[in-house]
């Protein structure tokens, strides 16, 4: 298998609801794990939350995720997922679920380099830049 790089997603308790919902966005098969399932942990708070989470889609992406235990969580805001392609159907489509019920930080329209591109902070928190390549948008 050749490498590959993949988004790893921190919750602090909605793991399960945020990957189903990308699961919604994206489609795809999406497998969950819990603490009690895997780390040995049943009889603890943490036992219901995701130890990890991969959803991985039609398109050929995978998210991973999984809820931080305990006093664990930190989230911060230093990333963000790129959606880059030229199918514009797709991105918008991904743009609309993404951007509803969230923050657009940049509308999505033409840019200066000429793609269209936006930008917005999803329901969970997570940053997204969606990029249209060569649309006239």
């Amino acid at each position: 298998m050749a490498s590959r790089l993949n988004p790893y997603l921190n919750f602090e308790g909605d793991a399960r609801q945020a990957l189903e919902f990308y699961k919604e966005v994206f489609g795809g098969t999406l497998s969950v794990n819990t603490y009690g399932e895997l780390g040995g942990q049943a009889d603890t708070p943490d036992a219901d939350k995701i130890m990890h989470g991969m959803l991985e889609t039609p398109s050929g992406f995978t998210l991973m995720g999984a809820d931080s235990p305990g006093e664990d969580f930190n989230r911060g805001n230093a990333y963000s997922i790129a959606l880059t392609g030229d199918d514009e159907k797709e991105l918008r489509g991904y743009w609309e679920k993404l951007s509803a019920g969230g923050t657009v930080a940049v509308p999505m329209e033409k840019q200066m380099w000429g793609d269209v591109f936006g930008m917005c902070t999803d329901r969970f928190g997570v940053a997204w830049m969606v990029n249209i390549s060569g649309q006239q948008g």
